[in-house]
Order: structure tokens, then sequence, then C-alpha cells
């Protein structure tokens, strides 16, 4: 679950960060670190917390429109149970989870490191809520590191929709991230989302800012 960053701030300082890049300087992205969380469809929203229930939304997060709710699920796999697990809004058409490699091997199975948002047969888990539960036999993911934008900005980048980029992180740990999904969209902050073990491997912070380092790569 990326955490929320103040509008208003990270608005400010993308744009100062664009206007640097086109006079040659450094792009910096802030950094939205996701821990493991759920999207549930309406009608699973139902079926674990009951008939009509209405999620209460506990904060934004950095992508607008985009919240966490108060509410959490346990996931179950065949090695253990992970309680506690944030779910996110607003509801999706199809229910997904995305864990870390690290999770998984808790949970007992292998995710595959997906796009967010497709729909593709995975791993299986349980999602238990305080009024029943669901079996998930798609969308059990670890998501592929990615890079949200606006068209104007990549336009001004010269990348578009689904190229991959690479990234550099500082610090005592610093590395360099290829294969990074560059997603476009009107609605979008630009904001570089990874999880967990990759936030850990790098000593990285929520709302620490990167650099933008490589154009257009050829991916994996």
């Amino acid at each position: 679950m990326a955490q929320a960053i103040d509008e208003e701030v990270l608005t400010g300082v993308i744009v100062k960060a664009i206007l640097d890049a086109q006079q040659g300087k450094k792009l910096l992205i802030p950094v939205g670190v996701s821990n493991r969380h759920v999207h549930l469809s309406q009608p699973d929203i139902e079926t674990l917390f009951g008939p009509g229930y209405q999620m209460r939304v506990l904060k934004a997060l950095g992508q607008p429109g985009q919240c966490a709710y108060e509410e959490t699920v346990t996931l179950v796999g065949p090695k253990g149970a992970i309680p506690g697990v944030r779910v996110l809004g607003p509801p999706r058409e199809f229910t997904q989870v995305e864990i870390s490699l690290t999770d998984g091997h808790s949970l007992g199975i292998n995710p595959p490191i997906l796009e967010s948002g497709l729909r593709s047969p995975t791993p299986t888990l349980s999602i238990v809520g305080p009024r029943g539960a669901i079996t998930c036999s798609q969308g059990v993911i670890c998501a592929l590191r990615h890079l949200h934008m606006t068209p104007v900005q990549a336009a001004s980048l010269g990348i578009k929709d689904g190229d991959m980029v690479s990234i550099r992180s500082h610090g005592d740990r610093g590395l360099v991230f290829n294969n990074v999904k560059v997603r476009v969209r009107d609605d979008f902050a630009t904001e570089f989302h990874i999880d967990v073990d990759e936030a850990r491997a790098g000593n990285i912070k929520n709302g620490e800012f990167v650099e933008l380092i490589g154009g257009i790569t050829d991916g994996y």
C-alpha cells in the first residue's frame, strides 16, 4: 500500500523536476512504497463484510482517487496466514491481491511478477473477512515495479505508456532499478512504485526521491 504524500507539495516538486530535466538536470521522482494489500470487487466486499456493507475511508493515497480503507482481511495460503492486510479502494471489477515475494514464501506460494490490474490465472489464496471468505485464483501477484506519469510529463521526456525505463536510488544502499514499466494516464500523479522487498534492499523510505537515469530500455 503506497502511503499518502501531500498533493500540493508533490505537484510543486514534480513541476520543478520536469523543468530541471528539460534543462539537462536530474529528474527526481517521489517513491511510493507499497505494502501488501488487496483490491476487492463489490460482490467480494459483501461476501467478506456482509450484504450492503459500506467501506470506511482511512486516508487518501498518492494517486488521485485512491484510498486506504479502515478494513483489513486475512490472507491464507498452503503454509500459513497473514492477518491485518489492508483493503484499498475504490472497489475494482475483479479482486486482486498484491504481496511481496517474501510474503509469498510465508504463505507457501510463488506469486508471479505481473503488472497490477491485469486479470490472469495465478496461485490460489483464501481471503478471510469478518463475515465470510473467498478463494482467489487470479490476480494474486507481486506487482511489477512501475512509474506513474501524466501524458504531458511523459511527452516532455520522450516516453510513452508501456515503455520500460531505468531508475536510480541513492544513499548507503543505492541501486539501479531496470525494467520499470511506465504507466501514463491523465489522472495519474508522478510516482515510482516499488514493494517493501525492493525498498528494504535499497534502504528506501516512502516519499524519498529517486532519479530517472535511462530512457527507453528493451525490458526483460
